[in-house]
């Protein structure tokens, strides 16, 4: 089944919010383990949020947009993750809605307006309900062992990205298709490698938990964790 557009040609619509809507799993099936479909499915079927496809983007793997203007509130996930990863990435999402409509429920708009102010994106609320949201899902059933191991020590105090905990991001990696990337770590002294957006780098040494390295395009410095993937160079003696 070929996903409909929606808006622009980067986001395609996986499944919208309807009354008593029938989902097929089909549409579902191909992007998160099977043993989670039922769980994630009967969320969306109670929260009237739009799941959508996004292309690779650097910046995020996930977002979420709160309903507006009639518009009902949007999550985006990118579409190259694995599965696991897809479906880390979806209920961190799902748990920002869980917040959004904690706020919304509270009687006093000046009262939901003061608390609203009061949030951190990530905060504790975000916490609470990202742990009570992924904690029926955490078992070798849904994830690998290696990657369950790694999400218990991750989840004792998840941050705002999973890409923070170098272990789980390598563990998750072992489930992507070949691609031609490496972990940055992997990388020599002096090596070259480019981002998927084109700029090549120079790998020049480590600060603390990051590595320096310098843009060639523009000569600038930049600072890259030690679980960014990079595509590797030639060595090109003329820079």
């Amino acid at each position: 089944m070929q996903l409909p557009f929606l808006g622009t040609n980067q986001y395609k619509t996986l499944f919208k919010p309807e009354s008593h809507i029938h989902i097929n799993f089909p549409d579902l099936k191909q992007f998160i383990p099977e043993n989670s479909m039922e769980y994630i499915l009967d969320w969306f079927k109670v929260h009237p949020v739009q799941l959508r496809l996004s292309d690779y983007r650097v910046s995020k793997s996930g977002d979420y947009r709160t309903p507006m203007n009639n518009v009902p509130a949007r999550i985006s996930v990118n579409s190259n993750l694995n599965r696991f990863d897809f479906l880390i990435t979806l209920v961190h999402e799902m748990a920002h809605h869980e917040v959004w409509s904690e706020i919304s429920a509270l009687d006093f708009s000046f009262k939901s307006q003061q608390k609203k102010n009061r949030l951190s994106p990530h905060g504790k609320e975000w916490k609470a309900y990202y742990r009570q949201l992924m904690k029926p899902l955490m078992n070798e059933s849904v994830f690998p062992a290696g990657v369950l191991h790694y999400m218990i020590s991750y989840f004792e105090n998840p941050l705002s990205s999973s890409k923070s905990d170098r272990n789980l991001v390598i563990e998750l990696k072992k489930y992507d298709a070949p691609d031609g990337y490496v972990f940055i770590e992997s990388l020599g002294p002096d090596a070259l490698f480019t981002l998927p957006a084109g700029r090549k780098f120079r790998k020049q040494g480590k600060l603390r938990k990051r590595y320096r390295c310098l843009c060639l395009d523009n000569g600038r410095i930049y600072l890259f964790s030690p679980a960014v993937r990079v595509s590797p160079l030639k060595f090109d003696n003329s820079r």
